[in-house]
């Protein structure tokens, strides 16, 4: 039996997904169809599909271990061109992080707690229990391969596999953008009377109110953003009762929705124009 299926197999019956890596660390397509990427899915097959296949058959999406599957006709042919063995970590509720240089495994032995290591050409693999969103570059010489993504199976590792840690977890997390919106300059009352909407109750519910809008959106959300600062600012723009804390508010809504800092600032600052507002 070929040395890779024969890895192949041995993986699969310890519930660990693999698939064939050809040259360049590149899978194969596992199914007529799509051999020499005649299907036309991406030239460098790292991800699932497209193509006419009953199901994926490309990449992390091609990981299985059903033996029949890993032994069947097409998938025979991919293991004797082979030049490695790899398995989807995310699909055997495990993570990765592979650390590329010796500075980043320096790093590791100083920030990370202790797992199983495997060796690798230029670095490590250090394995954690429990599986994780994959991203690559997440700090210097440093990638998280779990879920949507694969590894080449390169042994089983010295050490015992511990649990991930939110340390490794927190890589993936980007910083959120804090956001102060300038406060908004707006024309005294008409006559120089006191605003009819300085009571805390009304203007309080009314931000409480586009908070919820915004947070409540499934779908324009750009839009609704959008709709929701003019509606505010229409209500309270022109006696001056708005202030940054309030603004904030709204930002911080918006980019919870998945909004960038530069929508929330363009929205708001076309809202003022729209009011004719933005020249005072």
């Amino acid at each position: 039996m070929n040395e890779h299926l024969h890895t192949a197999l041995s993986l699969a019956a310890g519930s660990l997904p693999v698939l064939p890596l050809r040259k360049g660390k590149m899978p194969f397509g596992n199914c007529p169809a799509c051999e020499q990427n005649a299907c036309g899915g991406r030239p460098n097959m790292k991800s699932p599909g497209p193509c006419a296949c009953p199901a994926p058959c490309h990449g992390w999406a091609a990981a299985t271990t059903d033996p029949d599957v890993i032994q069947s006709g097409v998938w025979r042919r991919a293991w004797m061109r082979a030049s490695a063995v790899a398995y989807h970590p995310g699909g055997a509720w495990q993570t990765v992080v592979d650390l590329d240089n010796a500075a980043a495994i320096a790093w590791a032995r100083e920030a990370l707690p202790a797992t199983r290591t495997v060796p690798t050409t230029r670095g490590e693999h250090w394995l954690y229990m429990g599986p994780m969103q994959s991203a690559n570059a997440v700090r210097p010489g440093v990638d998280i391969k779990s879920t949507m993504a694969y590894a080449r199976w390169l042994g089983p590792g010295a050490g015992t596999m511990t649990a991930l840690p939110d340390v490794v977890r927190a890589l993936t997390v980007k910083e959120p953008t804090t956001i102060r919106p300038a406060a908004v300059t707006v024309p005294a009352p008409v006559g120089g009377g006191q605003c009819p909407h300085r009571t805390p109750t009304y203007l309080d519910r009314g931000v409480a109110m586009a908070e919820q809008r915004i947070t409540e959106s499934r779908e324009a959300v750009h839009a609704t953003v959008y709709r929701t600062f003019l509606a505010v600012l229409s209500t309270h723009g022109r006696c001056g009762c708005l202030t940054e804390a309030h603004t904030a508010r709204l930002f911080t809504a918006a980019q919870a929705k998945g909004e960038s800092a530069r929508h929330c600032t363009d929205a708001w600052t076309n809202a003022l124009n729209t009011l004719g507002l933005s020249h005072v």
